[in-house]
């Protein structure tokens, strides 16, 4: 076995990293890959947002090509695009972070089946469709580019339920857990790994309103808050050295598993 050192787990330079979804968490994961020296493909719905991010990476990464796709993973075909995008541009995928989501609150009595198809089809249909195609890809990626990483963006929501209306979110999160645990089992001889990171809630446009000095964001932030140990929300920052992680040789031995960073939500 080659020596290990500190850079040398944590060694991302020259990888293929594919990132679905550049909203705030998979934007930060982005640009913190790009810092680490990788060839960068960004996948998101939007020509102007993919335009600026793509701009960001490129600075960030100093000058370094990034690869735009104007897609979703909502069908096979376009999960199958978006891989074979990266591949032509950087000869392969060798990181994939997938950080897509959708939440509808509505308690189950009042909630319409669509609502509920809407959420489990963003949070788990998309990342399964996402996987199928990164998993025929690395079914013939050479050997000697090192084992593939995929990470996933789960939830506390994976682990715990809610009392506000929260079971097509929940059942999404434990869903997605699940497969990523089969993932593990599935992949482990196939020089692949899949993991995910569990956040509690973090800084974003969709949960701006719970960052609030008054109600009802106030409230709710304070309720949760008893829960967590930290006393404070996170922000999209503290969940990129998990990214890495994930992704780097540092987690070589670890696949199928969900880390949550949370401040102590579930260590409560």
């Amino acid at each position: 076995m080659n020596a290990l050192t500190p850079q040398s787990l944590f060694d991302l330079s020259g990888k293929s990293a594919l990132v679905i979804g550049v909203g705030t968490l998979g934007r930060a994961g982005a640009l913190a890959l790009a810092a680490a020296g990788c060839h960068l493909t960004i996948a998101d719905k939007g020509a102007a947002q993919l335009a600026s991010i793509a701009t960001e990476l490129r600075e960030a990464g100093d000058g370094r090509a990034v690869t735009t796709v104007e897609k979703w993973p909502e069908t096979e075909a376009d999960a199958e695009a978006i891989i074979a995008a990266a591949v032509a541009a950087h000869g392969a995928v060798d990181v994939m972070f997938v950080a897509l989501g959708w939440n509808n609150v509505g308690y189950i009595e009042e909630q319409s089946y669509e609502a509920w198809n809407k959420v489990i089809t963003a949070n788990l249909h998309f990342y399964w469709l996402a996987c199928q195609a990164a998993g025929r890809h690395f079914a013939t990626r050479p050997a000697e580019r090192g084992r593939a990483k995929v990470a996933m963006v789960s939830s506390t929501r994976g682990r715990h339920g809610l009392a506000s209306g929260y079971t097509a979110y929940c059942a999404s999160k434990s869903g997605l857990e699940g497969m990523v645990r089969a993932l593990g089992c599935e992949w482990a001889g196939k020089n692949a790994n899949a993991n995910a990171i569990g956040p509690t809630v973090f800084r974003s446009p969709v949960s701006e309103w719970m960052f609030s000095d008054t109600d009802p964001g106030k409230s709710v932030r304070e309720t949760m808050l008893e829960r967590i140990p930290f006393g404070r929300l996170s922000e999209a920052e503290d969940l990129v050295g998990t990214i890495l992680y994930l992704l780097a040789p540092a987690s070589d031995y670890m696949t199928g598993q969900t880390l949550y960073v949370d401040g102590g939500y579930t260590a409560d």
